[in-house]
């Protein structure tokens, strides 16, 4: 990895921010006296999540009404379920609480945003969302945290088309090579940073499960690693060819 990096690009949804929906699932399986633990419901969606990524690219962008049928069946194969679709969608909107669904920042998000800026790097968002991009940033007090906000739906290119990378690029005053982009989306993440020359970290919170197909190294958990992924690539530099 590149060590002359000085920007740290983000994608938005489950690498600075998640919703409960494991909880609400967890919910609505109840209603059919379905006992699945948590951990069991959270590694599904990554399941489901990471074979729409790969199989269905594009889809995870639209309005949910368009795939949450498709997706629940998926979801429900993992866990090993068997329920009519239509029910289940019917008892999820019902046990849905108000506020349940919404984005909130993980825990660690500001906090090691804040202690990436202490180190000297500049940090900007990528992401590919709707109209309601503002507002999740805006409620989770993201924005004043970001140097550049660049929003697909904002500029019309989505990821992994280069433009939008590009566009980001220009708007900052940086170059590729000294960016780094950190996503969970290796098919619009990293294919799509790599067209233009740009170094990605995939977030895969289960090592190899969910991108067995891959054959990638830059893996980490969550941003939580960034800073040491960094520092380890510093220190393998020969003393005297790095430049910061």
């Amino acid at each position: 990895m590149n060590s002359m990096i000085e920007y740290l690009w983000f994608d938005l949804g489950y690498t600075l921010v998640k919703t409960d929906r494991e909880e609400v699932y967890q919910d609505t399986l109840k209603v059919f006296q379905i006992n699945k633990s948590r951990a069991e419901i959270t590694l599904a969606y990554h399941r489901t999540d990471k074979l729409f990524m790969r199989e269905y690219q594009g889809v995870l962008g639209k309005d949910g009404r368009v795939y949450q049928p498709w997706y629940i069946g998926c979801l429900n194969y993992f866990l090993g379920v068997s329920l009519p679709i239509d029910d289940v969608i019917a008892a999820h909107r019902n046990v849905t609480a108000p506020g349940k669904l919404h984005w909130k920042a993980f825990d660690y998000t500001i906090p090691t945003l804040r202690s990436l800026r202490q180190k000297g790097y500049r940090l900007g968002l990528i992401s590919n969302w709707n109209e309601t991009a503002r507002e999740v940033l805006a409620d989770n007090r993201l924005e004043e945290e970001l140097d550049e906000i660049i929003i697909s739906s904002e500029v019309g290119i989505e990821k992994p088309d280069p433009a939008i990378f590009e566009f980001a690029l220009a708007k900052a005053d940086v170059t590729a090579k000294q960016s780094l982009y950190i996503g969970d989306n290796y098919y619009d993440d990293v294919k799509g940073s790599q067209k233009v020359g740009m170094e990605c970290l995939l977030i895969n919170p289960y090592g190899s499960q969910g991108i067995e197909e891959l054959n990638y190294s830059q893996v980490i958990t969550s941003i939580q690693e960034v800073a040491s992924y960094l520092e380890l690539m510093k220190s393998s530099v020969p003393k005297g060819q790095l430049i910061n």
